[in-house]
């Protein structure tokens, strides 16, 4: 079921800025925050110049998280892992756009494994494209800097690829939630608020915080 009625946006904090080598009690920190979601970046090195963790990390991750993990895929040929991904702990599951010759039958792949199905677009992805699928989605994650790395700088020009989005998903009469990764921070939420985003992907501006439950918080409940 689609979280539709939601009254406030949600946060999702990324692991790819966490300090890995005290992994455990970063989770533990998101634990007891006000975050909705544990995000992960996956990478094979091939699709993005960047290599992340596998299977058994997530499993761990898994196994300490108390909030649902939010599984973004940044590889070639997901299909190929989709159960896997399943069996080792993804409540939600993101595909790029790019990676997915046959994204519809990948989105039912993912609905069937009981995950809740979402895609990403890069930068230069067109959100039109995305029309036919949008009823299949519980979620659109447009990327507003390059996937890759963290601590990137927000790409200004998402703002009226959102727009265009959230038009698309209320003339569609979808309940699609649309997602945010890149550069966001406690500047820039209200606005992205505004523009129609409902979860954010937030590294950096938690994970490099001197007191990161007080930011979530903030992000969370914007003044």
């Amino acid at each position: 079921m689609k979280e539709s009625n939601m009254s406030q946006h949600l946060i999702s904090p990324s692991i790819l800025t966490a300090d890995f080598l005290h992994l455990e009690q970063e989770i533990e920190m998101v634990n007891t925050s006000e975050a909705d979601l544990l995000h992960l970046d996956i990478m094979d090195g091939v699709f993005v110049p960047n290599l992340t963790f596998g299977f058994p990390v997530i499993r761990q991750i898994k196994s300490v998280s108390k909030k649902p993990l939010d599984v973004h895929l940044m590889i070639i040929n997901p299909d190929r892992y989709l159960e896997q991904y399943r069996d080792v702990g993804a409540d939600w599951l993101t595909v790029h756009y790019e990676t997915c010759p046959h994204l519809h039958r990948t989105i039912q792949n993912i609905k069937e494994l009981e995950m809740k199905p979402a895609v990403s677009i890069n930068p230069h992805t067109d959100v039109s494209l995305l029309e036919p699928v949008l009823k299949d989605l519980n979620m659109v994650l447009v990327m507003t800097v390059n996937p890759g790395f963290g601590g990137q700088k927000f790409i200004q020009a998402s703002y009226d690829k959102i727009r265009k989005l959230k038009k698309m998903i209320t003339d569609a009469g979808a309940d699609t939630l649309i997602q945010v990764d890149g550069g966001v921070t406690e500047e820039n939420i209200v606005d992205l608020i505004a523009a129609g985003v409902d979860v954010f992907v937030v590294g950096n501006t938690i994970f490099s915080a001197e007191d990161p439950i007080r930011v979530t918080a903030n992000l969370k409940n914007p003044a």
